[in-house]
């Protein structure tokens, strides 16, 4: 069953080390989220600078262990 359900997945076409890397270095700014298309929590992020860190090492988990979506809820893998 898991099987069925990963080939259902839709992947995006967003590059999964370029969101690894913006999420590490810039992620306190929300140009991680800016770069999937996710502009209003950018902006959020932006402002809270990464709700303080916290959402930044979230997010930055997330990308790393591919539950990171985009603003079409498409998965940010690795290709």
């Amino acid at each position: 069953m898991e099987e069925n359900q990963q080939a259902t997945e839709q992947v995006s076409d967003k590059d999964w080390l370029t969101v690894v890397l913006l999420s590490f270095f810039l992620g306190g700014f929300g140009v991680d989220r800016f770069y999937v298309g996710k502009t209003g929590s950018g902006i959020a992020k932006l402002c809270t600078l990464g709700g303080c860190g916290i959402w930044s090492l979230i997010d930055f988990i997330f990308v790393l262990t591919e539950k990171y979506t985009d603003s079409e809820g498409k998965i940010v893998k690795k290709k």
